[in-house]
């Protein structure tokens, strides 16, 4: 659900540039007040679990399309609204700087749609009141799934919304929003599941990680968690990534079956061109591989995929990918973490 610049105007993209500028604002001045000790290493190691996490396309059967997690949900339970929010942004602008997955003009856009639903929607208002301090029985299941519904269909209706009232595109609202909505609800039932799988395992290696669990015992301390949160986002981001679906994502999806083609062509005009010029340079690994003559500078700006291709994609520049943009993921979230206490401490001792 990366939106591209050729999705997005000026004025929408410098508006939700603008609005989740202040969310993150506000965000990092609750996250300085945290008495959490592990927040800042929790939120560099689930950053990098979810680059890794959203490199993983399955594929939802029957349609032809595939969708990937977008992690905020996951984020939300674990580290609180603030720090997720912070996190997810995070890994959203590793993604559109270093390989080119969503524009930098709809940046603003991605990391509202992405970031805002889930962490202050779904998550307060689905599932922390159906779960309260369960997260292990077996109805938190339900109230998982149903808040990364919730969530994604949120942040496909913000996608078409914010498409709709850039009107640089050709894509009909409604016949665009009745695409939208189905194909991120099923994506959402796997999402809710991931979900419940990895908040069912953290309640029981580390219960006192979630905010509203009760704190029974010592089982392992921060370290079992992290470490093993780390492994797996090695493990996807290295070699599970070769695995992941060929088929485009629902937003990609979507647009094809309106259009005929994955992606809407690009303006042209100075900014969107500016700012392609702007990725272009920025992203090592462009499309989460080497780079090669010819490539475009985002990811989907093709207009058609390859007649054929392997799967499953061996392929070291994947592995590369992953890795790099995991701990560049994980480097980024914890700085900002570390940065935020810091400045904390230093206005205490004034």
């Amino acid at each position: 659900m990366h939106m591209a610049d050729a999705l997005v105007s000026p004025a929408v993209g410098g508006t939700m540039w603008v609005v989740s500028g202040g969310l993150l604002a506000y965000c990092a001045n609750r996250v300085k007040t945290s008495a959490r000790k592990d927040l800042v290493p929790m939120m560099g190691v689930l950053g990098a679990f979810v680059f890794a996490a959203q490199m993983i396309n399955f594929s939802i059967p029957g349609t032809g399309s595939s969708g990937h997690l977008g992690g905020g949900l996951i984020l939300t339970v674990l580290l609180g609204p603030y720090a997720a929010f912070l996190t997810i942004a995070s890994v959203l602008t590793v993604q559109a700087f270093f390989f080119a997955d969503g524009g930098l003009l709809a940046l603003g856009c991605n990391i509202f749609n992405l970031g805002f639903f889930p962490a202050f929607v779904a998550y307060p208002l689905i599932y922390r009141v159906a779960v309260r301090s369960r997260h292990g029985a077996s109805h938190a299941w339900g109230a998982a799934v149903l808040a990364a519904v919730v969530g994604l269909e949120l942040g496909a209706l913000g996608v078409v919304l914010e498409t709709r009232a850039s009107g640089i595109s050709d894509l009909p609202l409604g016949a665009f929003l009745l695409l939208m909505l189905p194909i991120h609800l099923a994506i959402g039932v796997v999402e809710g599941l991931v979900t419940a799988a990895v908040i069912a395992f953290v309640a029981k290696a580390r219960p006192e990680a979630l905010p509203t669990a009760p704190v029974i015992g010592d089982r392992g301390g921060p370290r079992t968690v992290l470490t093993a949160l780390a492994v797996v986002a090695i493990l996807i981001g290295g070699l599970a990534s070769w695995f992941a679906s060929t088929h485009p994502d629902g937003l990609e999806w979507s647009i094809a079956k309106v259009t005929g083609k994955e992606t809407v062509a690009d303006r042209g005009d100075g900014l969107h061109q500016r700012l392609a010029g702007i990725q272009t340079k920025t992203a090592l690994l462009p499309d989460y591989g080497f780079r090669t003559s010819g490539s475009e500078s985002s990811r989907g700006e093709t207009e058609e995929a390859p007649a054929a291709q392997a799967w499953p994609a061996v392929s070291a520049g994947t592995s590369l990918s992953g890795i790099v943009g995991a701990a560049t993921t994980l480097t980024l979230a914890a700085l900002i973490g570390l940065a935020l206490r810091l400045i904390s401490r230093c206005r205490c001792k004034e």
